[in-house]
């Protein structure tokens, strides 16, 4: 029995024409094609992808609609496969694909290309959520990439435990919305006024947004949190500390000499939490950002920085998680280039 079902192929809205032309493939693979159907010879191969490190898996249901839409006939095939959201090891197999090598030669750059990027989001929002746990994590990148690449980020980000993200093509295979805060923009146009764009947001917001505005327009964190606890009282949820790496927040120059002051620093949180408690605001939640990675949450959690909530963003596309592809078999017997055999794995399950 499957664990889950999966997503069903038309959530991913492919070009399948283009695809099948081998538009988007690396032209080596479109012509080893043409010369299989031109010569009328159809071996049927065994495929086995596998990446070559440590990882959490992302983007195996997008492979696999790939396979099942742009496929010359999906029926020809037989394919097992890991899930999303899997940890795998190196050298592991996560995809087996098994039929006549022109149905499917097309396809490989695609099907490597989804995995190796949506593992590397997935990979990175797993160990993010690792450190904060059990505070929550946003998922903040999408300015830092390509606009198309949103919505398969954003399940994988889902899939790796990321409680929300912040736009509505991220959230829009598992049929959410992305979520935010009161944003620098909207306090310039409201004259640097922080309250007033935060009552204005929570004027003409559905009751069910959840009201978190950036205190760190004029430098001074605590002085802006508890402005804007005592204007909204309990319908603020929260706020966000995201003052610049090359900025002093007003409240840590005191305390400079024997901390490294700048950006967001346990001190900072540890002020604004201080002083919301001291005027009863305990209830209002503290979420950070800026230049937030691993280590930087590790260091917060070790230190028992009260935050709330971790907003990161770059960190989650650094490095590489390549998937590579090998014919391992053809016509049932081992054909692998020297240094490749197949790997059975257990643990792959057969895709309907």
């Amino acid at each position: 029995m499957s664990r889950r079902p999966r997503l069903d192929p038309s959530v991913f809205h492919l070009p399948v024409e283009k695809m099948r032309s081998g538009y988007y493939t690396d032209k080596y693979f479109v012509r080893a094609r043409e010369i299989l159907l031109a010569d009328g010879h159809r071996p049927r191969v065994t495929m086995q992808v596998f990446g070559k490190v440590h990882a959490f898996l992302g983007g195996m249901d997008e492979a696999i609609a790939i396979l099942k839409l742009c496929a010359v006939e999906w029926e020809e095939l037989t394919v097992h496969a890991l899930y999303d959201g899997d940890e795998v090891e190196p050298w592991e197999t996560v995809l087996l694909i098994e039929g006549p090598y022109d149905s499917f030669a097309h396809l490989e750059t695609l099907y490597l290309g989804v995995l190796a990027r949506r593992t590397r989001v997935g990979t990175n929002t797993r160990r993010v959520v690792e450190a904060a746990r059990p505070k929550e994590v946003m998922f903040f990148p999408a300015r830092h990439d390509h606009w198309l690449v949103q919505t398969g980020d954003g399940y994988a980000a889902h899939v790796a435990g990321a409680i929300g993200v912040s736009t509505d093509a991220q959230a829009s295979w598992w049929g959410s919305e992305g979520i935010g805060t009161v944003p620098h923009g909207l306090i310039a146009a409201y004259g640097g006024d922080t309250v007033r764009a935060t009552q204005k947001f929570t004027q003409y917001m559905p009751a069910h947004v959840r009201v978190v505005t950036l205190v760190d327009f004029d430098n001074d964190s605590v002085g802006t949190s508890l402005a804007c606890a005592r204007a909204l009282g309990e319908r603020l949820y929260g706020v966000r500390l995201d003052t610049s790496e090359t900025m002093v927040d007003q409240s840590v120059i005191p305390q400079m000499g024997t901390i490294k002051p700048t950006g967001v620093t346990p001190q900072l949180v540890w002020n604004v939490r201080n002083a919301l408690n001291a005027e009863g605001f305990g209830q209002v939640k503290i979420v950070v950002s800026g230049g937030f990675t691993v280590e930087k949450i590790r260091q917060f959690e070790e230190l028992g920085v009260p935050v709330d909530a971790y907003g990161v963003g770059s960190s989650l596309y650094q490095g590489r998680y390549d998937f590579t592809a090998d014919v391992v078999m053809v016509d049932g017997r081992p054909r692998a280039k020297v240094g490749r055999f197949l790997r059975p794995n257990p643990r792959l399950e057969r895709v309907t």
